[in-house]
């Protein structure tokens, strides 16, 4: 038998198949505060509960586990957003009551404004403080797949501007550097934290400005491969 005859009658029902999904943990900053999408479940298992957007692997329209979570990030928020990064697969007998179930889990970074409009004209989505959603009893095991995924962004946080996905296309130094410290935890030097961002040469000046209160401050936006570069010391040294 050669391959092209044991493809031809190769029978994939013989194994066992456990469930597979995808999650996306995608995260905002608006508020000054990092907020995580939600959305409420309409069917059972965990029906009227919130969890993360996500669903199952469509064999006809799906090539890719990224097309998955893309195709089901699009019908809850009509984007796609910026960032998106594999987080962890997470598999076993008990996550799910229908059956031995894998979810990829996926992190997703976007800016508040791209999506507002969307998310505020349907009941069932909503931008949820990360710290309010930790009070929450999300369906299946979505709590644990958050914390995971605000660990890696933190982590981010430290030795990238990746973050800076989580704000509008163009924003201030000041809202960079803060979104920068709600993730770390801990207050940044100005001086040392601009001078190490201005360093590194990854942000375009709009020339605009925008007034924060005080002086007008200049707005910014992200290089095309500023989400790649990694600094040599963290940006709390």
């Amino acid at each position: 038998m050669d391959e092209k005859q044991f493809l031809a009658e190769y029978d994939k029902r013989q194994f066992d198949s456990p469930l597979l999904t995808v999650d996306a943990v995608m995260f905002t900053y608006h508020e000054e505060c990092l907020k995580v999408l939600l959305v409420k479940r309409s069917q059972h298992p965990e029906q009227g509960k919130w969890g993360l957007p996500g669903g199952f692997v469509d064999l006809a329209q799906d090539r890719t586990l990224e097309e998955t979570v893309l195709r089901k990030l699009k019908e809850k928020t009509n984007v796609e957003p910026p960032y998106l990064e594999q987080l962890q697969s997470i598999g076993n007998a008990g996550r799910d009551k229908r059956g031995w179930s894998v979810t990829v889990a996926y992190t997703a970074l976007m800016g508040f404004q791209s999506c507002a409009a969307h998310i505020a004209s349907v009941t069932d989505v909503q931008w949820l403080a990360v710290d309010v959603v930790g009070q929450m009893d999300l369906a299946f095991d979505h709590q644990a797949m958050i914390g995971l995924a605000r660990e890696r962004l933190r982590q981010k946080a430290l030795y990238s501007i990746v973050p800076a996905y989580a704000l509008s296309e163009t924003f201030t130094l000041p809202e960079l550097q803060r979104l920068h410290e709600v993730l770390i935890g801990k207050r940044l030097q100005k001086k040392s934290f601009r001078r190490r961002i201005e360093q590194a040469g990854l942000l375009l000046d709009t020339g605009e400005k925008r007034s924060e209160g005080g002086r007008p401050a200049t707005l910014y936006r992200m290089k095309q491969a500023s989400g790649s570069y990694t600094f040599v010391r963290n940006l709390e040294d």
